[in-house]
């Protein structure tokens, strides 16, 4: 037995006014285009007619099953967390600010190819269709979501910010002045840490399968469960990271993928002497005195 639910339109003055005639109209002439079923798992089965379109309904299926989870993945990755938390996170928020720069998010997005921006303009409205159809839906801080955001992550999984060299409370102590800053320091050169998959060959299966096997040691519903088609030859099915719109571990009739995070050095901090000279700074390097770009 099989639900299935369709993106309805419906008139506009039964919900919350937060969005432009224009973008409502834009949500629903999308929502036709797409259909979702949940099997009798809970599991949403997602077809559209364009990638885009299935991207769309795959975000709004996201948002049914955890709101919350998709919109806190991107509260951190705007560096925001301490607006929501409290003065205890204000240090996440810097580091997170130090090595993700919206900027170069905004900067991407624009500069992506048109094949590309369809599918992030249709990551936000799919959300934003979401808060539009559910106004009971009070979110924690971002009541509109922007198609630059996917830019911000730096994979699919946990972004650079949980393998950089620098630590929360070494930042912390370099702030506030305290004399032990621990930046330069590594601890564990040679300790590996991360995640782990197996791929498991047919011969060795008792069905003659072949079999993905990632990260045991998450939760059972660490990634959400999806199947993604479109009549573009999109065909994929597999788990996804909260608010992302891509398999981060699937199949499809031709293959299976998989990857895991580790702490691979992505990103290197640097204590520089900083200098005001004529209402300008600069920093000291070889001896000489350079601008602050």
């Amino acid at each position: 037995m099989k639900k299935i639910i369709l993106l309805i339109c419906l008139p506009i003055s039964l919900f919350a006014q937060k969005f432009s005639t224009s973008e409502i109209n834009r949500y629903q002439a999308q929502a036709k285009q797409v259909e979702i079923i949940r099997d009798h798992y809970g599991v949403p089965h997602i077809y559209g007619k364009t990638d885009a379109d299935a991207v769309f309904g795959l975000l709004y299926a996201q948002c049914e099953d955890d709101f919350k989870r998709v919109e806190m993945n991107y509260i951190e990755k705007l560096g925001r967390l301490s607006e929501i938390q409290g003065e205890k996170k204000v240090y996440d928020d810097l580091l997170i600010k130090l090595l993700i720069d919206s900027t170069e998010a905004i900067a991407d997005y624009n500069q992506s190819d048109p094949w590309m921006k369809k599918l992030l303009n249709a990551y936000a409205d799919g959300i934003n269709y979401y808060l539009y159809k559910n106004p009971k839906i009070k979110p924690a801080l971002i009541t509109r979501f922007k198609p630059w955001y996917p830019y911000l992550w730096t994979d699919g999984s946990i972004g650079a910010i949980s393998t950089a060299d620098i630590t929360v409370e070494e930042l912390k102590n370099f702030y506030s002045g305290t004399n032990e800053v621990g930046a330069l320091k590594t601890k564990y050169l040679d300790h590996q840490t991360g995640s782990n998959g197996f791929a498991i060959a047919p011969q060795n299966t008792q069905y003659g399968n072949a079999i993905l096997y990632i990260n045991p040691h998450t939760t059972f519903y660490f990634r959400p469960e999806v199947e993604i088609s479109s009549e573009e030859g999109l065909q994929v099915y597999g788990a996804v990271t909260w608010g992302q719109f891509f398999v981060y571990q699937g199949f499809n009739e031709n293959c299976g993928w998989m990857h895991t995070s580790n702490n691979v050095d992505v990103s290197d901090t640097y204590i520089e002497k900083i200098i005001k000279k004529d209402q300008k700074l600069y920093y000291e390097y070889d001896g000489k005195l350079l601008p602050v770009i």
